[in-house]
């Protein structure tokens, strides 16, 4: 699924284009955008507004909160989330990169004070009440971390220093401050789970040896595993996963319940308005654990076909990264890919007991403002590269997979 940069600008034996990458009229000629992304990603969120609200009743139980008090901020976040797409589309891309500094300011400020002025959830400080509205750190720094390394890996291939030790060291110190910050003072493992696949695929894909990056991901190992082992709830965690049967009662109960929300859906789910483990049973029922009610309710094929429209759209942001016009628009929209991507599969593998809890949402599908505002903001951005193409990058492709229709047809004696 990720985007193929061979014999491209990322080759090693090239070098990338130089000065004129960076503007905005080096992008070239403007073209329809990819609809197939709007069309996915509204079945996505319709998915999402009705799971919603079809478990009100079970989300308000004994809350005094009238029905539709979730289904309401669901709709509300899905409007904001609209304005930034739109927002995200409409502004000039070297507007991302004049930004970056404040917004990766922005995220490092969030980021810290959600520990000393955020709320505790579940032992974990991730939020941020203003008003009635909760905002979760980890999406803003998911969001500047995309940017800022789409803009630092093509300015070392630039000056061709992508396998530099001071290349290493700087992706070094950003893991470090993820794992300390996000990790450490946020407790939120999901989410520093999701930004290190960034981190490593992005680096990957971008030309960094691969060498350097085991050893990278070599000290992101031995940190997290000293974290988990140093942290009582986290060692709880892996326990669970490896045996959730063995105590169902206390650490296990949510995957658990997860697994038996999957599976009492059946073929067909027991239909929307009959749902039993929202009331109560299933923790997180509108967050972590939707996917499980969408199993719940719309049984096997209903899920699967979820997933499938996840396929259909992680699918369409490869295309658009690979016939992308410029290395820097290339690897913003991998990042943004990576992403999304990474979070829905430790989302879907933790409710079918393939992963660990991690406690991270669904894309688009799960109820949190935060989460929908930041990754429709990011689909805004790949939404307006989508209107720009490489034609030498869409000619090769179409050049390659005529190639091997042939080889095919020659193997198959049909030429």
């Amino acid at each position: 699924m990720s985007p193929s940069f061979s014999g491209r600008s990322f080759s090693r034996g090239r070098r990338p284009r130089l000065a004129a990458e960076s503007h905005q009229s080096n992008l070239g000629r403007k073209h329809r955008p990819d609809y197939a992304l709007l069309i996915l990603m509204s079945l996505l969120l319709v998915v999402g507004a009705v799971v919603v609200y079809a478990i009100g009743p079970g989300l308000t139980n004994g809350k005094n909160l009238p029905e539709n008090y979730f289904s309401s901020k669901q709709l509300t976040a899905i409007g904001l989330g609209i304005v930034g797409f739109i927002f995200a589309s409409w502004l000039p891309l070297e507007s991302w990169k004049r930004w970056q500094a404040p917004l990766i300011l922005l995220a490092a400020v969030v980021a810290l004070a959600v520990r000393y002025i955020g709320e505790e959830i579940n032992g974990a400080h991730r939020w941020i009440q203003v008003g009635g509205f909760s905002f979760q750190a980890a999406e803003l720094v998911k969001l500047a971390l995309v940017i800022w390394l789409a803009d630092f890996l093509t300015s070392r291939r630039i000056e061709g220093k992508m396998g530099s030790p001071d290349t290493l060291k700087w992706l070094g110190a950003v893991v470090a401050t993820i794992v300390v910050v996000v990790a450490g003072l946020q407790s939120d493992f999901g989410s520093a789970a999701v930004m290190m696949a960034v981190i490593g695929l992005t680096a990957l894909v971008a030309g960094l040896p691969l060498r350097r990056l085991l050893l990278v991901g070599a000290a992101v190992f031995l940190l997290g595993t000293i974290a988990i082992v140093s942290t009582p709830y986290r060692r709880d965690r892996v326990a669970t996963f490896l045996n959730p049967e063995a105590d169902c009662q206390t650490e296990g109960y949510q995957a658990c319940q997860a697994i038996i929300t999957v599976g009492s859906g059946g073929l067909f789910g027991k239909g929307l308005g009959r749902s039993v483990q929202a009331y109560g049973y299933l923790p997180e029922p509108a967050n972590d654990s939707i996917f499980a009610i969408v199993a719940e309710k719309f049984g096997f094929v209903g899920a699967s076909s979820v997933l499938i429209v996840f396929w259909l759209l992680f699918r369409r942001i490869a295309t658009i990264a690979r016939q992308a016009p410029t290395d820097y628009t290339r690897l913003l929209v991998t990042g943004v890919l990576i992403w999304l991507s990474a979070q829905m599969i430790i989302n879907v593998g933790a409710m079918i007991g393939l992963l660990p809890l991690k406690g991270i949402t669904l894309p688009f599908v799960s109820y949190g403002g935060t989460s929908i505002i930041f990754v429709m903001i990011a689909m805004g951005i790949v939404f307006q590269i989508s209107r720009y193409t490489d034609l030498s990058a869409s000619r090769k492709s179409q050049s390659e997979r005529s190639d091997r229709t042939n080889t095919i047809r020659f193997q198959r004696g049909t030429l």
